[in-house]
């Protein structure tokens, strides 16, 4: 679906194609779990940068497309399925996680993830989990994304070292945010966590190196990227 197609288009779309996947995890009792195995539906699906288009010089559009994601739209859909119950409800949701108060639009599109992060904690779709030892703070000025006022805030993270040894407090569905060391940007990735049975933890996420939505070992990410620490939050229902 394109990025100028009315939000009638969206909803039409996931009359289409929801409901079968609102059944595949209808039966887990857990939000988390639920939320995790939502995003499960959609391993193998392709990487696809930029998937909400916009701009700030056009009219937004409530733009739903369930064959590609970006590591951010991923953990939206996941969320919203899990949350759901029904398609109607889908696209309610995904606009309520995606936009400020529910308020399509450009400037009030969630871009800055600790905005993402805030929005949603308020809604009541997320707790926010990030705190206790190791928790470090970073100013950053947000002022990437045109149209949108610069702004200071204050990244609250815990350091990779302390994450990882604190993973025995991680559960399944815990939405993880990765905070940038770049000066602009406060968070450069996000996914969700899946705890296995051996007590491993795998990050279930959009991965642009690999081209594809993929279970990686948390281990073997942190290993593998530079950051400024870990944010964590919990979903709920509202």
């Amino acid at each position: 679906m394109s990025a100028s197609a009315p939000p009638a288009a969206a909803r039409d779309l996931d009359r289409r194609r929801v409901p079968a996947l609102i059944r595949r995890i209808s039966r887990i009792d857990d939000l988390g779990a639920r939320v995790a195995a939502a995003g499960g539906l959609f391993l193998d699906a392709p990487y696809r940068p930029h998937p909400l288009g916009g701009g700030p010089d056009r009219p937004e559009a409530m733009n739903v497309d369930l064959d590609g994601f970006d590591c951010v739209t991923f953990v939206e859909y996941a969320l919203a399925l899990g949350i759901a119950a029904t398609p109607d409800a889908f696209v309610d949701t995904v606009r309520a996680i995606r936009y400020r108060d529910g308020v399509v639009g450009w400037t009030t599109r969630n871009h800055y993830m600790t905005g993402w992060i805030r929005n949603n904690a308020r809604a009541g779709f997320v707790r926010d989990c990030t705190g206790g030892s190791g928790l470090v703070e970073r100013r950053r000025r947000l002022d990437a994304v045109p149209g949108l006022r610069a702004r200071d805030v204050r990244v609250r993270a815990v350091r990779k070292r302390d994450f990882v040894r604190r993973l025995s407090e991680t559960a399944t569905g815990d939405i993880v945010f990765f905070a940038s060391t770049r000066r602009r940007l406060d968070v450069f990735h996000c996914g969700i966590l899946v705890v296995d049975g051996d007590g491993g933890v795998l990050l279930r996420h959009a991965s642009r190196s690999r081209g594809r939505v993929v279970d990686q070992s948390v281990s073997s990410f942190l290993a593998a990227n530079r950051m400024s620490g870990v944010l964590r939050v919990r979903p709920r229902s509202t």
